[in-house]
């Protein structure tokens, strides 16, 4: 995730632009322009709906279109069990014939089931049952059925990846907002400054040099802000993006007011648990049963199959010579004994054994990924834990040192260039320290996807 507290950092790199356009006459936004601007965010964020994190995560899961998409596969995939099942069960078909013959003539080619034509209509019923393959289709239904509880997994994977995603954009969102609050402070008060510079040089106890310096130091935070409400505005979009909204929405973001979680004392009970949680690589884990029972389901085509059969039916119209009486009737039981197909059923077994050893391969992948993910994951949110404690104190001292160089500058005991350092040490720490927060509780959110924590 985009770290905005480096936001600070990008006041290093204006100064030299800023003496150039203005040495070249082009217009910098003037500071009233700003402060409108600003003032009228405030008015619109103050009519804004507020949105929770937890709010958020509903409207996500509610809205997002990946979330209905793998509802909707999970669902189809159930069909597939029922569609493999149906060969353990009856078959039962309904016929109706009607014949037109040049009657009692016979077939000279093309067909050996009746070789005599006859003039009749009748109808019937054909019955068949598998009595077994010796462990075929059971094994079929298993691999579907495991494949369907794979696809739920999916979808429980989605749900925790749009939540992921959710609490990134809001956090993200945030810390945006918090940099752009920093910047409409930083604006105002070096217009304030600016204003006193410009007057203590009209009244020639000030420099020209230090009008100038102001100037640069003003025009820098004007373009602060204008860097940090775009970052903000994209930051919004990228929520709304999430959230599944197609229009353009503004929310008042709402943070948490309990105090953020401390991180575990170590790592290890987190990796156990997200080996044991993680739908992800329940679904690879269930993807691997399947890819064994189908693999048993091809060898087990080399084998025999028995089924029976039977017919019953009428013939109410033909003629009585060759249809007396006028039903019928007759059961079996045939056995299909597989002698050659050109090799075609072992090379579809030794396919199937051959991917059920590669998505072996694949879970043992994902795991040692996760081992990984959640150990990264786990470090980062510790580091995140101390910079809070760290960018307050980091704070603390540059408003002291802020203030110190303001009185020594209006005492004139200091130069200007004194002053413009302490206000960008400062302008840098309010925005570590307003962002300090926002990036723990993302890096706690990474950790919970990465544990398959539900928050």
């Amino acid at each position: 995730m985009h770290k905005l507290h480096t936001a600070g950092m990008i006041l290093l790199s204006f100064s030299s632009p800023l003496l150039l356009a203005q040495s070249q006459g082009r217009p910098l936004p003037n500071a009233p322009m700003l402060l409108q601007m600003s003032a009228s965010s405030t008015a619109g964020a103050s009519n804004d709906e507020e949105l929770t994190r937890q709010q958020a995560e509903q409207l996500a899961l509610k809205n997002n279109p990946r979330i209905s998409v793998a509802a909707l596969i999970a669902l189809a995939q159930k069909q597939v069990v029922r569609e493999t099942r149906s060969a353990e069960l009856p078959s039962l078909y309904a016929n109706g014939t009607g014949v037109g013959a040049e009657q009692a003539s016979r077939l000279a080619s093309g067909d050996l089931a009746s070789s005599r034509l006859l003039n009749h209509v009748g109808g019937g019923l054909q019955l068949s049952q598998l009595i077994t393959d010796f462990g075929r289709t059971p094994n079929l239904v298993a691999t579907s059925s495991l494949q369907a509880k794979a696809a739920e997994q999916n979808a429980e994977a989605t749900r925790e990846d749009i939540v992921y995603a959710v609490d990134l954009a809001f956090y993200n969102a945030l810390e945006a907002q918090a940099t752009l609050q920093v910047a409409n402070s930083t604006v105002n008060e070096r217009q304030s400054m600016g204003d006193q510079v410009d007057a203590l040089t009209a009244s020639k106890l000030k420099s020209t040099l230090d009008q100038s310096f102001a100037q640069v130091n003003l025009s820098e935070a004007k373009l602060l802000f204008l860097d940090s409400k775009n970052r903000a505005e994209a930051a919004m979009a990228s929520l709304n993006d999430i959230l599944g909204e197609t229009t353009e929405h503004h929310y008042h973001l709402v943070d948490d007011t309990e105090l953020p979680t401390p991180v575990a004392n170590s790592a290890e009970a987190l990796i156990a648990m997200a080996l044991q949680q993680r739908p992800d690589l329940k679904s690879l884990q269930l993807t691997h049963e399947a890819d064994v029972r189908f693999s048993r389901a091809q060898h087990e085509q080399l084998l025999p199959t028995v089924s029976a059969l039977g017919v019953v039916g009428g013939t109410p119209v033909g003629s009585s010579t060759y249809y007396d009486p006028r039903w019928y009737g007759a059961a079996g039981v045939n056995i299909s004994v597989p002698v050659f197909n050109g090799f075609k059923f072992h090379a579809e077994a030794n396919e199937a054994t051959l991917r059920a050893k590669a998505s072996n391969e694949q879970s043992r992948q994902l795991t040692d990924r996760i081992v990984r993910d959640v150990r990264t994951a786990w470090l980062s949110a510790n580091t995140a834990q101390q910079r809070m404690a760290v960018t307050a104190e980091l704070l603390k001292e540059a408003n002291t040192a802020m203030d110190l160089a303001q009185t020594r500058y209006q005492l004139g005991l200091s130069s200007i260039v004194e002053l413009s350092q302490a206000q960008l040490q400062q302008t840098q720490a309010q925005i570590a320290s307003a962002n300090a927060r926002f990036e723990y509780e993302a890096d706690l959110a990474a950790l919970r996807f990465q544990s398959g924590v539900q928050p």
